[in-house]
């Protein structure tokens, strides 16, 4: 059950900017589609568009600490990483990235609060074999929290290095780096930082690192903890906190297997409270829907060895679905198909379908999910889903992804949540099958226990099918027309 805090009413005006890829204090340059007004849930004309950016934008406050790792300057409010691409063509895979932090505040996410992160200014060192400029940093090899229990979260990043063979792989090397944090955010000099701190790796797997790093709480003692798969296929890691400030962590764990895939971990407690969160390790997937296999966490406890296996699906969510105060997980289509022939379809009790996996070990309970238009279906399908709770019950829904934008599907109530696009934008007219905002998560950023919802989209074909490099952004007031927030990342 999310912790909710009693706060006084508050006039929230929607905050629009367009953020400067290239500086986290510089203005930002025009965009086509300022003009151009989101289509939200019910149909109305939303309170928000994507203008200018102002003429410069404010540092963070800075704050005491904090226990949430989302509340990167430690004021008590939680903001949000989002990926920034430099350039003028959405669709190039390998353009120069930066990683942007937009920062809450009591009235919610606030765009004009912001800074923008490249590889340089987070310590990082070079790649010898990076496509990309010399600057350039993913947000999706981004992770946040606070490995050394100082209030202030981290940013790690998984970063790749020179060519590696351990005679019987050949890979590239990557390993997590961490920018440590401070009341002005990662990287500042209160961080105490000039330099990112590579992370000591177990002798096991030290020579070509870790993929698919997540964060957690693994053992449920409070300390953030790290999860991640061997690169030589050794096992699955668990690096457990607090770390040292020389990246060691309090102890690792190479015990559970290795298998193919990716991970995907519970949230840590917003609050501080401990609890223990479970890992979920979703399995290679060529377009069609994969299989899962769940670690289940008790306080006190290591993960469960064997592991649990679940239903196919490549869209999860970790949440407390049926607000009973345990963590569940749901797990479904994500209308993904591998188009090769013989295999266009999916069996009857996994297509368009999720299944919620109640924390107290019940019988899954499964969902019908929105149909699909057949005039908008492609192999990639519209996207994963999200744990929400914008009306502070302490019961989350699950927010999905469908062609048209989202659905909360809360119990029994679906509600759509829409937002477009505009219909013209990098000097290009944007087909109307693309235009619909993808869901990207959930988060309270003014404190008020409500969920706010987050819903992004780029002109790009890389967005279209991938949801790839977004370039627009929506904040929403819950599941209404009206939005906190909504800002873009283009501009000079």
């Amino acid at each position: 059950m999310k912790p909710r805090t009693a706060l006084p009413a508050l006039a929230v005006c929607a905050v629009c900017v367009v953020l400067a890829p290239l500086t986290g204090c510089g203005g930002g340059g025009d965009d086509d589609s300022t003009s151009r007004k989101p289509t939200p849930s019910d149909g109305t004309a939303s309170a928000s568009g994507v203008p200018r950016a102002p003429a410069e934008s404010r540092p963070p406050v800075a704050g005491k600490g904090s226990k949430d790792p989302d509340d990167l300057n430690g004021d008590g409010f939680r903001d949000l990483v989002v990926p920034i691409s430099v350039g003028d063509d959405p669709d190039d895979p390998d353009g120069d990235q930066r990683v942007g932090v937009v920062y809450g505040s009591a009235e919610g996410l606030d765009p004009s609060t912001r800074t923008v992160h490249g590889r340089r200014d987070l310590g990082l060192p070079g790649s010898p074999e990076s496509q990309t400029g010399a600057d350039s940093v993913g947000a999706e090899s981004v992770v946040t929290a606070d490995l050394d229990g100082d209030g202030f979260p981290d940013l790690v990043t998984s970063v790749a290095g020179g060519s590696v063979d351990d005679g019987r792989i050949s890979a590239t090397r990557t390993a997590p780096y961490v920018t440590w944090g401070g009341p002005g955010g990662p990287g500042t000099k209160a961080g105490g930082a000039a330099g990112a701190t590579a992370v000591r790796l177990p002798p096991s797997v030290t020579k070509l690192g870790l993929e698919s790093v997540v964060r957690g709480d693994f053992d449920g003692d409070g300390h953030h903890d790290l999860a991640a798969l061997a690169y030589n296929q050794s096992s699955l890691v668990l690096l457990y906190g607090p770390f040292t400030r020389a990246g060691a962590p309090a102890r690792a764990d190479t015990g559970l297997p290795w298998k193919k895939g990716t991970l995907v971990a519970d949230d840590i407690d917003p609050s501080g409270e401990p609890r223990a969160t479970s890992l979920l390790l979703h399995g290679l997937s060529d377009g069609e829907q994969s299989g899962n296999t769940l670690y289940a966490a008790r306080r006190g406890a290591p993960l469960a060895g064997g592991g649990k296996r679940l239903r196919l699906g490549n869209a999860h969510a970790f949440g407390d679905f049926d607000g009973d105060g345990e963590r569940d997980v749901a797990i479904g289509d994500d209308g993904g198909r591998n188009d090769e022939p013989g295999f266009e379809t999916q069996a009857p009790e996994v297509s368009g379908s999720l299944a919620v996996y109640p924390g107290s070990g019940a019988a899954p309970e499964t969902r019908r999910l929105p149909e699909a238009p057949k005039d908008l279906s492609t192999y990639y399908g519209p996207g994963g889903f999200a744990a929400a709770d914008p009306d502070g019950d302490g019961r989350d829904g699950v927010l999905v992804a469908t062609y048209e934008g989202a659905t909360l599907i809360d119990g029994d109530r679906r509600v759509p949540v829409l937002r477009q696009g505009p219909a013209k934008a990098d000097g290009r007219k944007t087909p109307a099958k693309w235009r619909h905002a993808r869901p990207a998560g959930a988060a309270d950023f003014d404190g008020d226990g409500k969920d706010e919802l987050i819903l992004d989209w780029a002109s790009g074909t890389l967005f279209g099918l991938y949801g790839l490099h977004p370039t627009h952004w929506w904040i929403t007031e819950g599941t209404t027309s009206r939005d906190q927030a909504s800002f873009a990342t283009t501009g000079a």
